[in-house]
């Protein structure tokens, strides 16, 4: 790590030539395509080089600490993706109407259709009145109910995403399903 901070290349190659694929495999676990994967191996190897210098041996083995660099770089990487405006709440263009509207079809098709959107009215009840239930939800159980069955994040990726245990992610999800359901099953007026 002294040759590389030093901008020796050859200590460099050996540097990836030695983690390059370890990095590769973490970041494709975590991220969904592989041009994104060779961006973030490529940025964590630039990190690598920046912060060679502060590289100690006597603190941790160059592996721990090549994984250290790839986990912050990767928990930075997808934290700069989720900071966008649909954390705030429902983005409706994001929501897939057969799913989200297939229970238009328990009221046997006799609902009035909206012919500018091809969206029977009770099918735009059930989205409205399912955005008002999540609201009720604590925080993480709609967070991870949002990721899971409206962006389409596996809880693996969620937990990555919210840098939280993916046991805690299950909990959520199941704990926000549950209510979700006793909202549904009691009507909202009970809460």
């Amino acid at each position: 790590m002294q040759r590389v901070a030093a901008d020796d290349e050859a200590a460099i190659e050996t540097l990836y030539a030695r983690f390059g694929a370890l990095v590769f495999q973490s970041a494709r676990q975590v991220l969904r395509t592989r041009a994104e994967t060779e961006d973030a191996v490529q940025e964590v190897f630039v990190r690598l080089w920046q912060t060679a210098d502060r590289f100690d041996p006597q603190r941790a083995k160059l592996v721990t600490w090549v994984m250290l660099i790839t986990r912050r770089h990767l928990i930075d990487r997808l934290r700069r993706q989720t900071a966008r405006p649909e954390r705030a709440g429902l983005d409706e263009s994001r929501i897939d109407d057969t799913r989200m509207g297939s229970s238009a079809g328990s009221y046997g098709g006799a609902g009035r259709r909206d012919d500018r959107l091809g969206v029977s009215e009770e099918a735009s009840e059930s989205r409205d009145r399912l955005r008002r239930q999540l609201q009720r939800l604590p925080e993480l159980q709609r967070t991870v109910i949002e990721r899971a069955y409206l962006q389409g994040f596996s809880l693996r990726e969620i937990a990555v995403q919210l840098d939280a245990p993916l046991g805690t992610i299950k909990s959520a999800l199941s704990r926000g399903l549950a209510k979700l359901r006793e909202l549904e099953g009691g009507g909202e007026a009970r809460g």
